[in-house]
Order: structure tokens, then C-alpha cells, then sequence
């Protein structure tokens, strides 16, 4: 996928410049991972792309209890896309506080102590974070999404990182999130503006540059 030439069922990925960054996959969102299936997915694919000489980065919600670092800005709707109001004002406290439960990510996606750690305080996992650094520093060419919201905080991601000129793909049957937003983005909007792949499509790409490099030795 770092060759803009090639199209899906001949595409290729160094898995030495790839990172994988799994977004907000926690404890407090664990009803949406398990309603949108994604944890078997996910935890295939962190395995594969490690086995592959690949990056895996967990991007997570890490606020203060007190809200002190709680974004200000102002919108229409809450979470669940309520309208916000006299009679329901916004929250200015996190759902959850530094170190608890809820901010922590599930277990059965087999995080390992060799992945980078990325607590994040706004919806971009690049923004304020260790993940650019690390990018960079490791020579990264290719960033893979997956976990959600689609529409929010990987939405925010996808955006962030096509500015700063990386490859981009978000794996569709690794999101997570509202519908029928998340569909919609994964249909509709991420095609315009990066790749859509499945986690065997990201693979198998994965595999073909192995097998032409090795070929060519």
C-alpha cells in the first residue's frame, strides 16, 4: 500500500514501516466492540502485524477525574446524539478518570508490553501524543486504524495523519461505533480520503512484499 500504483489484489506493505493503532478498543466501550465484532478481528490482526515485524500502538482515552484537561468546545448533540441544552447541558467531567477501570484496554485483545502506549486527551491519536514520535523515528509509512468511533475519534485520525502525508488505511472490520455513521464513513467519506481494507486484505499485503522481497535476494 506504500505504492500508489497498485490496487487491492496486488497492493503491498513494508510491515517494518506499518503501524497499527488501535483506537479507544476499552473497557468503557466494551458493549460496542462486542456488538460490532471486532475483538476476534482485532486481536488477529495485532498478532498478524507483530508477526509480520510490525508496530502496534494503542491509543486510549487517559482524562483527568477532575476535567481539567476536558476539551471546551462546544457542540449540538452529546454521545448518544441527544441535543444538548438547558434541560441536558454538557458534561465537563470525563466519563472516567486517570488509572481507572474503564479507561483501560480489553484484555482479550492481547496487548503486549513491546507495543507503544499511547493515552491520548483528544479524539486525534496523534494530537499531544508519543504516536507522530514514534512514527517518525521508526521510519513509518503506513498507519492502520481500527476501534471507534468511526466517526469521531478515528474520523479525527484519518484526517490528521493524510495532512502530515502518511498512508492511511482504515481496516473496516475492525470499527466500531454508531450507525449508521460508521457505515457511512466507511462507505461514503474514508474512500475519498485514504484506503478501506479488511484485516485480511492488510495481511496479505503485508505477505506479498515479503514474498517479493525474499524474492529478490
Amino acid at each position: 500500500m506504500n505504492e500508489p500504483d497498485r490496487y487491492r489484489g496486488d497492493e503491498v506493505m513494508h510491515p517494518r514501516r506499518t503501524v497499527l493503532c488501535v483506537f479507544d478498543l476499552l473497557e468503557h466501550y466494551r458493549a460496542a466492540a462486542e456488538a460490532a465484532g471486532v475483538i476476534p478481528v482485532v486481536r488477529g490482526l495485532a498478532d498478524g502485524v507483530r508477526e509480520r515485524g510490525g508496530v502496534v500502538a494503542w491509543a486510549r482515552a487517559d482524562h483527568r477525574a477532575d476535567g481539567l484537561d476536558w476539551a471546551r468546545c462546544h457542540a449540538d448533540l452529546d454521545s448518544q446524539h441527544r441535543p444538548l441544552g438547558p434541560d441536558h447541558p454538557r458534561s465537563m467531567l470525563p466519563f472516567a478518570g486517570q488509572g481507572e477501570h474503564a479507561l483501560q484496554s480489553l484484555p482479550e485483545l492481547g496487548r503486549r508490553p513491546e507495543d507503544v502506549d499511547v493515552p491520548k486527551h483528544r479524539w486525534s491519536a496523534l494530537e499531544g501524543t508519543a504516536l507522530l514520535p514514534t512514527m517518525r523515528a521508526m521510519g513509518a509509512e503506513t498507519l492502520l486504524l481500527v476501534g471507534g468511533s468511526t466517526h469521531v475519534g478515528i474520523a479525527s485520525t484519518v484526517y490528521a495523519a493524510r495532512d502530515l502525508d502518511y498512508q492511511v488505511v482504515v481496516v473496516r472490520d475492525g470499527l466500531t461505533g454508531r450507525e449508521p455513521q460508521r457505515s457511512f464513513f466507511a462507505d461514503e467519506v474514508f474512500p475519498r480520503v485514504c484506503r478501506v481494507r479488511t484485516a485480511d486484505e492488510v495481511l496479505a499485503a503485508m505477505d506479498r512484499h515479503t514474498a517479493e522481497t525474499g524474492a529478490q535476494k
